[in-house]
C-alpha cells in the first residue's frame, strides 16, 4: 500500500495528495505531525528514501536554526531531533514498498506510484 506522509498545512503537502487521488491508486495518510513516526520508523524511511538523515530535515524550520543548526550531530541524533520534532521532517514523503521518495515537486510521486 502507498503510505504519504502528510501536514495539513502545507500547501505542496495538499498537492501532492491531489496527484494521488488523481492516479486512482490507494493510498493511506499519515498525518506525522499526530502519528508521530517512531526512530525505526524514520529512520526506516530514510533508508529507502537513499538519503542521510540531514538531507531529509527542513533546516530552514526555527527549531533547527534554534537548537540544533550549531551542533555537530550523528545520523541518530538527527533522526532523534525529528523524532521528537517532526515538524523537521521534510514533506510530503511517498511511499511504496522498499522505495520512497520527497515529491517536491509533487509530480516525482509519480516516480514511485
Amino acid at each position: 500500500m502507498i503510505q504519504v506522509l502528510h501536514n495539513p498545512r502545507c500547501g505542496k503537502s495538499r498537492s501532492c495528495l491531489a496527484f494521488l487521488e488523481e492516479s486512482g491508486k490507494e493510498f493511506e495518510v499519515i498525518k506525522y505531525l499526530v502519528d508521530v513516526p517512531t526512530f525505526d520508523e524514520l529512520q526506516s524511511i530514510i533508508k529507502k528514501l537513499g538519503m542521510k538523515p540531514i538531507e531529509v530535515v527542513r533546516t530552514k524550520e526555527p527549531i533547527w536554526i534554534e537548537k540544533f543548526k550549531s551542533k555537530t550531530l550523528s545520523d541518530a541524533e538527527i533522526i532523534k531531533a525529528m523524532v521528537q520534532n517532526p515538524i523537521l521532517i521534510e514533506r510530503p514523503i511517498v511511499i511504496n514498498g522498499d522505495k520512497a521518495i520527497i515529491a517536491r515537486p509533487m509530480e516525482k510521486a509519480a516516480e514511485i506510484i
